[in-house]
């Protein structure tokens, strides 16, 4: 290796990032020119109208202003480079009121840097190693530009700044992900051999790198931290060794609790004092709710008794635990913040801190295949660390909620379902959940807390997956990217655990839905059911518009039963404003004029003359609906018959002017209809689905509505339901584990996949009355943190003497 004087390095140093910054910039406007085909292509996409404005706004926005963006980011990502060489991380833990937009800015940009992080961790880990030998420093500092969040931060802020939207960003960003994350690699590449060139650690020991303990600002690994660099030095991440437990055998009666009678929560495991919630009446899913919610309620009688009072009211505003002065503003009550961070805080959060790092270190060193030394010496770990954060707990409130908090995880890490490369990822979130629990003591109050939420959402997927189906997996990875997400924010509080939450949904309802024959299966049903609601609701307006008009049966019939259809196919095949489409929508104005009587000559002779091409048109519009044949040729009989009789009538004419308010009308009948059709009316047929998909009937059941009413409040439940969430599907005297994985767009069909391979199609009526009839039932019983707070529950109602020791 090269010897340098500090100068020469320092030099070195700087041309490395100089390099990097000028290898990235190029990126920039090749970015900005596919932003531009990505939003010219969403503008002219045929949608519901929203949409359609919202992407024509969001193009002409771009057309405006994204040309600053370019020499404005370009110019940032210049300007960057002067603070890039100050050293070292900045210190301290910073307890400040942070805006929702900054967080959310934040996110946005953080999202973009993890992208960068997983294809190029192993680049850019040398590239640091060598920066660092280079400066003599013992971290990179936080705005450094070789750090993948420096540059997503730059292209973010400069976007906000040009005045584009961050709804706008959010449409765009995987084009900005696909065209940044391998100019970023190959920079960081070159940057490496530009090193090694120049003699700057041609040989990189990482045995010693993962052992080092990061500082608690260098505490997120995948940002450059030990865990990153594991699998390199021989300490691989966690795996899967054997499958997980099998969920509860039979899964017959999981619900059985939900059956609709009372429900009492009396004395028993993790139920105190003999307090009872009755629940009378009520759908499963109210009960289930009334359920959880008396374990909360309980937990609160818990402590109460034993501390005096619950924890929002023991917690004094000098007195408060970390985090509780960047919540902005949470007034009293649920201890939000407000008040100032008392003495003692700042030592309670750096204990937590420590914590946090030491979980981290520990994950980073799991070896695959070790599972089970693994858990217990987690397990060990986090007693170990709940008894010193106890001590260090300035109040009561602190030390009751570092126990329970403690016992949920203990409960959440034992749970065998969630394959063990996951539950290393579940247990990391004890640190950042215990900072929002002190802050805010409504986490133990409601099912509703964001961060109850996430772990919920992330169990209720997770556990229906074998260990090998999750290992290396996407899931596994967005999960990982979730917690780390969280560590990188440890001031946020409840918001950074709902923006996570958002983005961890919108994440399932791509992963679950990536094959193409899922894909294909959804796009031929969401056709299905907007051409059936479209057609319910100009058979509406048609009714409407002939409603006062002297037009014979046959001809609103045919309007009603066919011509809606047909419209409503060439709306969506077409587009609602192509010519092809007004013309069909003319149609039906001339076949009204055309039957109406005609008592005037020059009527009857314009009916002649123009017959020919309108019964042309009515064919075309038939076969669009696949009217062909013979049926085809029944219709225009029965149209010739009516038009003739209209020769002879001697009623009276319909005026001009009302058929051209209709035909105008039509012209813009989209206009007039909602999106809301009725799902009760939706026609679902398995046969013509089948016939589009192209697929073996055997693999697919399409499961439509028998015309079975059933409750609002089940109908409610099916709307409810969660993307991700497991079931067991009694259908046909079978019974199969299913995943749900996709609802339409106007909630009337739902897809659930199979573990076996099998899908099923059900329509929303008939989901609600499955739900009834016990045909359809959750997998779990419980969500995973209303089980963990029960069997916490339990053991402190068995040792009361431990909530506070």
């Amino acid at each position: 290796m090269i010897s340098r004087s500090p100068a020469s390095s320092q030099q070195l140093a700087r041309e490395t990032r100089e390099r990097f910054v000028a290898s990235t910039e190029g990126a920039i406007v090749p970015i900005a020119n596919a932003v531009r085909e990505r939003l010219a292509a969403l503008a002219g996409m045929t949608a519901n109208a929203r949409d359609m404005q919202q992407h024509r706004d969001d193009y002409l926005a771009f057309q405006a202003q994204g040309s600053n963006w370019v020499p404005m980011s370009r110019t940032a990502w210049r300007k960057a480079l002067g603070g890039s060489t100050q050293g070292g991380p900045t210190g301290g833990l910073r307890l400040e009121l942070i805006g929702d937009e900054v967080v959310e800015t934040s996110i946005l940009s953080s999202r973009l840097a993890q992208s960068i992080q997983d294809k190029a961790q192993f680049e850019l880990n040398d590239l640091r190693l060598r920066i660092q030998h280079l400066e003599g420093t013992a971290e990179l500092d936080a705005k450094d530009v070789l750090k993948p969040e420096a540059l997503a931060r730059t292209l973010v802020d400069q976007w906000l700044a040009a005045g584009l939207t961050r709804d706008t960003w959010a449409r765009v960003q995987d084009i900005v992900q696909q065209r940044l994350v391998d100019v970023v690699v190959a920079a960081y590449k070159d940057a490496n051999a530009f090193l090694i060139e120049r003699g700057v650690m041609p040989e990189i020991d990482l045995k010693s790198f993962v052992k080092r303990t990061g500082s608690v600002n260098s505490a997120p690994a995948a940002l450059g931290g030990s865990f990153a660099h594991a699998s390199q030095a021989g300490t691989t991440l966690p795996g899967v060794g054997g499958a997980a437990r099998a969920m509860p055998g039979g899964f017959g009666a999981p619900l059985g609790s939900f059956a609709p009678a009372a429900i009492g929560v009396g004395r028993g495991p993790g139920q105190v004092g003999g307090d009872t919630l009755v629940a009378t009446g009520g759908s499963p899913l109210v009960l289930a709710r009334q359920r959880a919610q008396g374990v909360l309620l309980n937990l609160k009688r818990f402590v109460t008794a034993r501390i005096g009072g619950d924890l929002s009211q023991l917690r004094a505003p000098g007195a408060q635990g970390p985090g509780a002065g960047a919540m902005g503003g949470g007034g009293s009550g649920g201890g939000g913040g407000g008040g100032p961070v008392g003495l003692a805080a700042p030592a309670f959060a750096a204990a937590i801190a420590d914590a946090e790092a030491a979980y981290q270190v520990m994950a980073s060193q799991y070896v695959v295949g070790d599972e089970a030394t693994a858990i217990h010496q987690t397990a060990a770990e986090l007693r170990r660390r709940t008894s010193e954060l106890k001590k260090k707990a300035p109040t009561t409130a602190d030390k009751a909620t570092v126990e329970i908090v403690a016992l949920m995880f203990q409960a959440i890490l034992a749970e065998e379902r969630i394959p063990f490369s996951a539950r290393v990822w579940f247990a990391r979130l004890q640190m950042p959940v215990l900072r929002v629990a002190i802050a805010e003591p409504e986490f133990f109050g409601t099912l509703q807390h964001p961060a109850r939420m996430l772990i919920d959402r992330m169990g209720s997927c997770v556990m229906g997956f074998d260990a090998a189906a999750i290992s290396g997996s996407a899931l596994e990875g967005e999960i990982r990217r979730v917690v780390q997400v969280i560590e990188q924010y440890p001031e946020t509080g409840q918001r950074v655990f709902k923006l996570v939450f958002d983005e961890f949904v919108a994440f399932l309802n791509k992963y679950l839905t990536q094959s193409d024959a899922t894909q294909r299966l959804m796009s031929v049903a969401q056709q299905v059911e907007q051409k059936e609601t479209m057609a319910i609701q100009y058979t509406i307006e048609l009714r409407k518009m002939l409603n006062d008009m002297p037009v014979r049966e046959e001809i609103r019939e045919f309007l009603f039963k066919i011509w809606a259809e047909v419209l409503a196919i060439a709306a969506l095949r077409y587009g609602a404003q192509d010519e092809q489409t007004v013309t069909l929508k003319r149609a039906a104005s001339d076949l009204v004029w055309a039957a109406s009587a005609k008592p005037n000559r020059n009527d009857r002779a314009r009916v002649i003359q123009d017959l020919p091409q309108l019964l042309q048109r009515l064919r075309q519009g038939m076969s669009l609906l696949g009217i062909e044949g013979e049926p085809q040729e029944a219709q225009i009989k029965t149209i010739g018959s009516t038009l003739s009789d209209a020769f002879l009538s001697k009623t009276e004419a319909i005026p001009p002017a009302k058929i051209e308010a209709m035909a105008k009308r039509l012209a813009n009948l989209e206009d007039f209809v909602t999106d809301e059709g009725d799902a009760t009316d939706l026609p679902l047929d398995a046969a013509s689905i089948e016939l589009l998909l192209g697929v073996d009937a055997a693999s697919l059941e399409i499961v439509p509505d028998t015309g079975n009413k059933v409750g609002e409040d089940m109908l409610q439940w099916a709307h409810e339901l969660q993307v991700g969430t497991w079931f067991m599907l009694d259908h046909n005297d079978r019974v199969s584990q299913v995943q749900f994985v996709w609802r339409s767009e106007r909630k009337q069909l739902h897809l659930f996949a199979s573990s076996d391979g099998r899908s099923f199609l059900i329509q929303v009526g008939r989901l609600a009355s499955y739900l009834q009839a016990g045909l359809l039932v959750p997998a779990e019983e419980e969500t995973l943190t209303v089980r963990a707070t029960r069997e916490a529950l339990a053991k402190l109602d068995a040792n009361p003497e431990r909530l506070l020791n």
